[in-house]
C-alpha cells in the first residue's frame, strides 16, 4: 500500500514539475497536431521510433522532469538513439514544419 502512495505521489510530482518547466504543456494547440508517436514507451532498449504525419526531418528536443534539455538531436528518419538518457520520465518535444508538440516519454 505504501508503495501505491509513492508512485502516485511521484507520478503527480512529475506531472507537476512537467507543467511548470514546459508552459507548451498547459496550452496545446489543435493546429499543431502533427501526428506525433513516439514508441515504445516505455522505452527498455537504446533507441524509440519517432513518427509523424509527413515523416519529415523533426528536430528532436528532450526535456528531464525539471524543464531541462537532456538531448538535443535532428533525425530525417524515425529512429532516436536515446542510449544516453538514464532510466527517468521526459517529455519530448518534436518540430517540424514550423509546427511542435510534446509527448510523455518514460525509459526504464
Amino acid at each position: 500500500m505504501l508503495m501505491k502512495h509513492m508512485y502516485f505521489f511521484l507520478l503527480m510530482f512529475t506531472i507537476g514539475v512537467s507543467s511548470y518547466a514546459s508552459p507548451r504543456l498547459n496550452n496545446p494547440s489543435p493546429k499543431n497536431d502533427i501526428g506525433l508517436r513516439v514508441y515504445p514507451n516505455p522505452a527498455y532498449g537504446g533507441e524509440v521510433y519517432i513518427t509523424t504525419k509527413s515523416n519529415g526531418l523533426k528536430n528532436i528536443v528532450i526535456f528531464n522532469v525539471f524543464g531541462t534539455p537532456v538531448l538535443k538531436d535532428a533525425i530525417a528518419t524515425n529512429t532516436l538513439n536515446i542510449t544516453k538518457l538514464p532510466a527517468g520520465v521526459y517529455i519530448v518535444e518534436v518540430t517540424e514544419n514550423d509546427l511542435t508538440t510534446t509527448q510523455k516519454l518514460v525509459v526504464k
